[in-house]
């Protein structure tokens, strides 16, 4: 990137900066035409006379020019030329021209400042991108030294103030300063000793103004640091908050904070306080301008040798340097504060060892394959410290051998993995792979052609079918079609894309290397993504996440349509008694004892917050149709007595005790609040109750499920009349409720409703033994039959994995980096520990299952327990950075080898 902000700006805008200072330029003599019209107004169509040059003779006898007054005979033409008219309406052409003049004006400068604003935010936009493709283009060693949080600070809050300063970099310096010599031109012309009074304080300034302004570039350099480390501290906080809690470091953490904020508040501190002496020393500079013009000005006025409309003028001209002045200095202090922050932030994106751009961006122009052997020739690493890591590694191995690494940590196997991945670049010394050199291949060859899964994989803030397939995506393969609005808002996209040298490729396309995963379609990849899955041991898992998954039934028909079917089998089997009492259907002439009295109201699921199961009592509706029915008295009778019976049941008990789980709609903490609405009311009192505590309690029965709780209190008599408001309830619907609630049909799909709802039509009967694994294994027995487990798979596709995968467990994350590494089918997979958090069992099978899918290629495993080098053919043994040991696993698993020492150690 360019050392210089300047240069950053001429480099990429030069032509748009020469439109910019030409509409400045224009601006000036319409500028200057204004301050004649103010003396025409006052002195022609005011107090009707011109100034005329006269020749005076001096006592002396020399001969002089000097402007005299002539009284103008009207009717007058204007300016002398056109139509002739008298004074009062010779006076209003001059205003309108003056009007016209001030609206030419401002028209001039909203199209400098719209397309100020363009080029600014251009520029912005190609100054981020930059710097995002530059973090791309870190060596990885950088990132151990910087923090993501000074990374952030710098693309997003620093450099948002360039963008305004790449637009007046030229432009407002270049119209500011015309303003201010049409100004002074003006008063020059009018008379030379004003025009003296006027600048006689500037030099002043300028003398002034730079070493105050120095102090504060100065203290601005500092408070730029002291945030990025603040920042730093910030992310390092968000990362490291289990740690903090579980140690009890809050104070510690929070003093750390109030430290910093202290170092940075007396920065900021002294920049206002020098900033506002900087604003001091040039208001009141400017503000002895007038006492200048009036001093002198008058004066002169009253010898006689200066009129008032030349005075007027020329203060108004005062006036209108006042303000340009004051620009000029404000973009002085910004172009030092944009100098600094640009430099500053150049110098943090531009670490030893970037990365060139082509390895990037540049594609192959055949494709490439690894064949034949892999060789590593004389490889050296160092660390920061200059410490060795990798001491002279040489070897050759075969393209479709299954290697293990082996080593303990420190023996550099981890970093060889890398180097082989070509995540690290080595200080010296060549890695090739079927005779091409690692270094000199883009990594749209390294990035498709080998896989890398260490034991903390990252997973992105996307569905976990993104992810899995996230290696199979490197460029736009088929545009997507786009008609009318859409293709107006893509063609302005790439516009936009290129006049800011970003990437214009489209997101909307299809990037999905179907070739690369041996696959033809959509279909073909999703079928290709669940063997993945299967070959790690994910599928049951994907499997669980599609059955809490919900469809739209419009769009995916095929699966809506297999659901019912389920459901409709479902059905027949539950005709078998031993069955059915698992599950109690949905029925809507029916009270399911297995839901709440909520559910049971509603009778379907809520769509959006519109109806609050937690807080159904509180809707205006729902108080409608109670009351309609009425059941408003009854429901707050049956929340007195669940009250009574809550308070009765557990106020002796400890808040931990297992009673409060079995009836969690009432929490330890409900208790006191409780236990003062029964000892301020009796049961025959309930009609005096207060608004709100007449809602307390009847937010009680709401959450009563009679299966579960069997406190009696929703029986037979009450049933029906439930059932009465439940039909209330759907049959008055107003209009803005419609849609709020996705109502229970038999035959129709539930589109609000998960897939396992949808199937179970129906709640899980409490108090059967095992229900819910029961319940489990029948459905996957019925979708089975019916070919559709892997649909309801690919539903669990989309499933929202969260913030670095945080939705997923450890071992979730770790698997699912495996499947995203062999569903792009490499030639090279290269493992470190990668089955190092997961059960003995799950390593086991992700061990056979990988073997097994590379058959004919090559696996580079750094293994972390040694005796797991057993399974491949063969194997390096790697202490302090060399190659101690190479062979099978036959030819150094004997006494005395290092292998050997391995293994036993790890066995004791």
């Amino acid at each position: 990137m360019e050392r210089n902000i300047f240069s950053f700006i001429l480099k990429y805008s030069y032509r748009q900066q020469i439109v910019l200072v030409l509409l400045a330029v224009i601006n000036m003599p319409f500028t200057m035409l204004g301050y004649q019209l103010v003396e025409k107004i006052v002195n022609e169509g005011i107090q009707g006379f011109r100034k005329v040059p006269e020749q005076v003779t001096q006592d002396d006898g020399s001969i002089i020019e000097k402007s005299v007054k002539m009284m103008i005979e009207f009717p007058e033409a204007v300016f002398g030329i056109g139509p002739e008219f008298d004074q009062v309406i010779f006076l209003f052409v001059l205003v309108g021209l003056f009007l016209a003049n001030i609206l030419l004006l401002q028209g001039i400068k909203y199209a400098l400042n719209v397309y100020r604003g363009v080029t600014a935010e251009r520029m912005l936009r190609r100054l981020r991108y930059a710097l995002f493709q530059r973090v791309l283009r870190f060596p990885k060693p950088t990132f151990k030294k910087t923090s993501q949080g000074e990374v952030i600070s710098m693309i997003t809050g620093e450099v948002e103030p360039l963008g305004g300063f790449v637009g007046e970099c030229f432009s407002l310096p270049v119209m500011q300063g015309g303003i201010m010599l049409m100004s002074l031109g003006y008063m020059l012309i009018a008379d030379w000793k004003l025009a003296l009074a006027a600048v006689a304080l500037y030099p002043i300034q300028f003398y002034i103004i730079p070493k105050l302004q120095k102090r504060v570039n100065l203290l601005g350099k500092e408070r730029v640091k002291r945030v990025r480390k603040l920042s730093e501290k910030i992310g390092e906080t968000v990362t490291g908050i289990n740690e903090i809690h579980a140690h009890d470091g809050s104070n510690l953490e929070l003093a750390t904070f109030s430290e910093r904020l202290n170092g940075i508040y007396y920065i900021r501190l002294q920049i206002y306080i020098w900033k506002f002496i900087i604003k001091f020393v040039n208001n009141f500079i400017q503000q002895l301008g007038p006492v200048m013009f009036y001093s002198i000005g008058g004066y002169l006025v009253i010898k006689g040798d200066l009129d008032l409309g030349t005075l007027f003028a020329a203060i108004s001209a005062h006036k209108e340097i006042g303000a340009p002045w004051k620009e000029l200095l404000g973009y002085y202090q910004r172009q030092a504060d944009a100098r600094i922050k640009y430099e500053q932030v150049v110098e943090q994106f531009a670490p030893a060892g970037l990365f060139d751009e082509e390895r990037l961006m540049s594609e192959p122009e055949t494709p490439v394959t690894f064949e034949g052997n892999v060789n590593a020739s004389g490889i050296i690493l160092t660390d920061d410290q200059n410490n060795s890591v990798l001491d002279s590694v040489s070897f050759t191995l075969a393209l479709d051998q299954k290697v293990a690494l082996v080593g303990a940590g420190g023996s550099g196997r981890d970093e060889l993995s890398e180097v082989l991945a070509r995540l690290i670049e080595p200080d010296r010394g060549t890695v090739t792979f079927g005779g091409h050199d690692l270094s000199a291949l883009p990594e749209s060859v390294t990035g498709r052609r080998i896989s890398y899964v260490d034991n903390a994989p990252f997973v992105f803030n996307k569905t976990l079918g993104e992810n899995l397939f996230y290696g199979l995506k490197h460029r736009p393969l088929k545009d997507a079609e786009y008609e009318g609005d859409r293709k107006k808002e893509r063609d302005s996209y790439v516009s936009e894309a290129k006049a800011s040298g970003n990437l214009d490729f489209d997101l909307g396309a299809d990037w999905v290397d179907y070739d690369a995963a041996g696959v033809p379609d959509t279909a073909g990849l999703r079928q290709a993504g669940i063997e993945a899955l299967k070959i790690v041991g994910l599928d049951e898992d994907v499997y669980q996440f599609g059955l809490r998954g919900r469809i739209n039934p419009e769009t995916r028909a095929d699966i809506a349509d297999g659901v019912l079917k389920a459901r409709k089998a479902l059905d027949e089997r539950l005709t078998d008694p031993s069955l059915a009492v698992l599950i109690e259907r949905l029925d809507p002439n029916s009270y399911n004892t297995n839901a709440s009295l909520a559910e049971n109201l509603l009778f379907g699921t809520p769509v959006g917050d519109t109806f609050d199961l937690d807080r159904l009592a509180e809707h205006p509706y729902i108080q409608e149709v109670l009351e309609k029915v009425g059941m408003t008295s009854q429901m707050v009778s049956m929340g007195y007595q669940a009250a009574a019976t809550m308070v009765e049941l557990f106020s002796d008990l400890p808040p931990d005790h297992e009673l409060f789980q079995q009836f969690s709609f009432v929490s330890a903490d409900d208790l006191p609040e409780l236990q003062g609405l029964l000892a301020q009311y009796t049961k025959d009192q309930l009609d005096t109750l207060k608004p709100h505590e007449q809602l307390r309690l009847m937010s009680l029965p709401f959450k009563l499920i009679p299966a579960r709780h069997r406190l009696g209190i929703i029986d037979d008599e009450v049933m029906p009349r439930l059932l009465e408001a439940r039909k209330a309830f759907a049959g008055n619907l107003p209009d803005n409720l419609q849609g709020a609630v996705a109502f229970f049909d038999p035959d129709e799909y539930n589109a609000a409703a998960n897939i396992q709802d949808n199937i179970l039509f129906g709640k899980i009967a409490y108090g059967q033994a095992q229900a819910q694994e029961r319940v489990g294994a029948l459905m996957r027995e019925v979708m089975s039959e019916l070919g559709i487990i892997e649909t309801v798979s690919e539903v669990g596709l989309e499933f929202e994995v969260g913030i670095g995968g945080s939705r997923l467990t450890g071992a979730q994350r770790q698997k699912l980096a495996l499947a995203r590494a062999v569903v792009k089918r490499p030639d090279v997979l290269i493992l470190t520990e990668a089955t190092a958090s997961l059960d003995t069992s799950s390593q086991a099978r992700i061990l056979d299952g990988l073997l097994g899918a590379f058959e004919g290629r090559s696996i580079i495993w750094g293994v972390h327990r040694p005796a797991m080098a057993e399974r491949f053919d063969h194997i390096l043994v790697m202490k302090g950075g060399r190659i101690v040991e190479s062979g099978s696993f036959a030819e150094l698993n004997k006494e005395g080898t290092a292998l050997s020492e391995m293994i036993a150690a790890e066995a004791a």
